[in-house]
């Protein structure tokens, strides 16, 4: 399933590597860094499942960047749909009717569920759920919005309000209409539960106490991930969706489900959701709808909201909104997908390879308390103590703090890897595209890589 197979990377390049880095360190301000601390990889391509440096190293990727490299770097039949669409229009207005954004609307709305016919365009994932939360509030007239804990939903002003993990605390407003519950996480339930059932039936319960404290008929909307991912890729246990949508129904609340980072193709369905009895009536996306070529992303919309602004003008637009050269790389991407079962072989390689491998090799290191997850979507959560499920490094660390993390991360570099690590957890995210043997490779160098992990345990 690689495209990468007859690549080879070109020569090394230090000399344009270091100028590379030089330019960099200048005058380029990296997002969530202390500018002083960091130290880039200056990057010269990639392909495939891979990437390399300047310096001769190549990465097998299982990070896909920032899980949205989905058909692997470089898929020529993508990058070929963009150099075609520039040759003919690079970019329009969003009031106009464009054959490629037409195209691309009509191929989502194929692939989402029930009645989300209706596709409105953003520039990513954060702007998706902000127009989602807007859509909700408009509709409801209500100024409440509901999101869990172990959350991430973007940095934009009401998606960082809405996100669940540290990177809300310094932008975070407390009066932004946003109330956080506990969502369903078994290995570290804050319901005290033993099983999945109680953990679904717990986690329901606590939602319901929440809306009642919180007054029904003030919340527009809850909104949720259909599995976490940068909080930990926690699969919701069976009922809990379909749980929120009997909630959300009797109380007349917009049922948001975030799709940007488990959509289109990561968990071995064109949306995590189809996993689950999960009957949204809002889905956000962008990362894997288009591999993240051209930045774009989006909010479905179901037949009643979209029908709230029917008459009454919807209060929102932007001025990339539907650009040409992102729905053409998402008419290409959907179309290759589809044409070589990209979405098969994730959920093959997660079925056959990839969940098999981490759980054996759970079985050989004690630093690892869990493996869970589906498709080309795990997390494996690294422990001090198996028995009292002591995370590796502490919440939110860094510094020293985080150093057996930073250990880890360092061999599996040495080795070729490049990890997706946060907090206590490695995520195994690699393309969807990766083949049986890459996926392989990976687990044999996180296998090497574990042993810097254990070296921390102390139960």
């Amino acid at each position: 399933m690689s495209t990468n197979s007859a690549y080879s990377a070109p020569a090394p390049d230090p000399a344009t590597g270091a100028a590379v880095k030089a330019t960099d360190r200048a005058h380029v301000f990296h997002s969530w860094s202390a500018q002083a601390l960091i130290d880039p990889a200056a990057i010269a391509g990639g392909q495939g499942s891979y990437f390399w440096d300047y310096d001769g190293n190549r990465y097998l990727d299982f990070s896909s960047q920032l899980v949205n490299t989905n058909i692997g770097h470089q898929h020529p039949k993508v990058v070929a749909a963009i150099q075609e669409q520039a040759a003919k229009m690079c970019t329009i207005a969003p009031g106009f009717a464009v054959d490629v954004r037409a195209e691309a609307a009509r191929l989502i709305a194929e692939r989402t569920p029930g009645d989300l016919d209706k596709i409105f365009f953003t520039n990513g994932g954060a702007e998706a759920v902000e127009n989602a939360v807007r859509m909700a509030r408009v509709h409801t007239g209500r100024p409440k919005v509901l999101s869990a804990y172990r959350s991430y939903h973007g940095a934009t002003n009401a998606a960082i309000n809405l996100t669940g993990d540290p990177r809300r605390w310094a932008s975070d407003s407390a009066s932004a209409g946003v109330v956080h519950f506990w969502s369903p996480f078994l290995y570290r339930s804050p319901f005290h539960a033993e099983t999945e059932e109680q953990e679904c039936e717990r986690a329901l319960r606590h939602l319901e106490d929440t809306i009642a404290f919180e007054g029904p008929q003030t919340i527009a909307a809850i909104i949720l991930e259909s599995v976490p991912g940068t909080a930990g890729i926690m699969p919701p246990p069976p009922g809990y969706l379909a749980g929120v949508r009997e909630i959300c129904d009797r109380h007349g609340i917009v049922f948001v489900l975030d799709e940007v980072m488990a959509g289109f193709g990561r968990t071995g369905r064109w949306f995590a959701l189809d996993h689950w009895d999960a009957r949204p009536d809002l889905v956000t996306f962008a990362k894997g709808v288009n591999s993240g070529y051209v930045p774009i992303g989006g909010v479905a919309i179901s037949a009643e909201i979209a029908a709230t602004f029917d008459e009454r003008p919807y209060p929102g637009g932007l001025t990339y909104s539907g650009h040409p050269l992102a729905c053409a790389s998402i008419v290409a991407t959907l179309h290759t997908m589809a044409d070589e079962g990209i979405v098969e072989n994730a959920a093959t390689i997660g079925e056959q390879v990839l969940g098999p491998g981490l759980r054996e090799l759970a079985e050989r290191h004690p630093s690892v308390g869990e493996v869970r997850g589906l498709g080309v979507f795990w997390a494996v959560e690294l422990v001090r103590d198996r028995k009292t499920r002591e995370p590796l490094v502490p919440y939110n660390a860094s510094g020293a703090a985080n150093q057996p993390m930073a250990e880890f991360a360092a061999a599996a570099k040495r080795a070729g890897l490049w990890p997706a690590v946060n907090m206590n957890r490695t995520h195994v995210v690699p393309p969807c595209t990766i083949s049986e043997s890459e996926a392989k490779d990976g687990l044999a160098i996180l296998d090497e890589a574990l042993t810097a992990a254990d070296a921390h345990v102390t139960g």
